[in-house]
């Protein structure tokens, strides 16, 4: 299990490493994050045959699925727009 969460969590830094703009989270997300794209990978490399079932996806492979995992959580994360008052009396 901790050698699952490591590896995930080097997932998550290089697909936050490769794919550019500012994301803010800490290092559990990063971790989730990778390991989210490590289970991606391994569903679509078995649903498309790449891979036999019970065979998990590659370390390129969990970084391109953490990507895609990176992608869509910048699309659906709520954004906090606070507006400061400018006529403040």
């Amino acid at each position: 299990m901790l050698v699952t969460i490591l590896i995930g969590f080097l997932v998550g830094v290089f697909a936050r490493w490769i794919k550019p703009g500012a994301q803010t989270m800490g290092w559990i997300m990063t971790s989730l994050l990778g390991i989210g794209g490590a289970v991606l990978a391994t569903f679509l490399g078995q649903s498309l045959g790449w891979y036999a079932p019970g065979d998990h996806a590659g370390f390129l492979a969990s970084i391109g699925g953490a990507i895609v995992v990176l992608i869509v959580y910048e699309a659906i994360k709520p954004r906090i727009v606070r507006e400061t008052p400018t006529d403040a009396k």
